[in-house]
């Protein structure tokens, strides 16, 4: 029997308004510099790919994975403005840093409250998350975070998705067994491969060929069928 339900964040509940470099160039604006939006947007997913894994950790991660975002925002200057000033970057980074936790930065996609208050009195509701602590105010903002019984946070639980650790620790913080969860997420390594290694059901979460009100058909709270698989 399903007794409790895990979302990812990004991607799955929640988006962000405009792109990357979209907001990390409205950050340059702010303390005038005038940076390439679309420049950025590559360098930031550049960056991203090279990121080194981390193994977990045996708890928390120290100051809540900040140095972790600022090295990532290094690598971007790196690429694109690799002789502006270490007073600057320090500058756009702690800017940029409160700007991705500001309400209207991130949007929910419609159905998601809808589809929260169904679900919310048959399951226990979590989220499971490579963010940091920001995401709580962000889930605030955006009136959701009434739903969860529990946010986990890479950064706190000192593992990181697609280590099936994280669901691991959030299945024992929890009290559940693998087979009582079904874990919904976006992403195919992250999200599909990395639950389903721990035992948990998965919904795949394809947008747009798919939303979340594919979740409440599988769970006959709705007509039709959802793919979603059990390994």
């Amino acid at each position: 029997m399903i007794r409790a339900i895990l979302f990812d964040a990004a991607g799955t509940l929640l988006y962000l308004t405009k792109t990357v470099g979209d907001h990390y160039a409205c950050v340059g604006r702010e303390i005038g510099l005038d940076l390439d939006a679309e420049q950025l947007e590559h360098a930031f997913h550049e960056a991203w790919r090279q990121m080194p894994h981390r193994p977990a950790a045996d708890g928390p991660r120290e100051n809540d994975d900040k140095e972790w975002w600022r090295d990532l925002v290094g690598r971007v200057f790196d690429q694109i403005a690799p002789s502006l000033s270490e007073l600057d970057r320090d500058n756009f980074f702690e800017i940029a840093y409160e700007h991705f936790a500001e309400p209207g930065v991130w949007e929910l996609y419609p159905e998601v409250p809808e589809v929260l208050d169904q679900l919310r009195p048959r399951f226990q509701l979590a989220v499971v998350s490579n963010f940091d602590g920001r995401l709580r105010f962000i889930l605030e903002h955006l009136g959701i975070s009434k739903y969860f019984s529990y946010v986990f946070i890479s950064s706190e639980l000192g593992a990181d998705k697609p280590d099936p650790e994280i669901f691991r620790r959030a299945l024992t913080l929890m009290h559940l067994n693998a087979n009582e969860v079904i874990h919904v997420g976006d992403d195919p390594e992250r999200d599909w491969k990395a639950a389903a290694a721990v035992g948990l059901s998965v919904s795949r979460l394809d947008r747009p060929n798919n939303s979340l009100r594919d979740l409440l058909r599988f769970l006959n709270l709705s007509d039709n069928h959802i793919a979603c698989e059990n390994r």
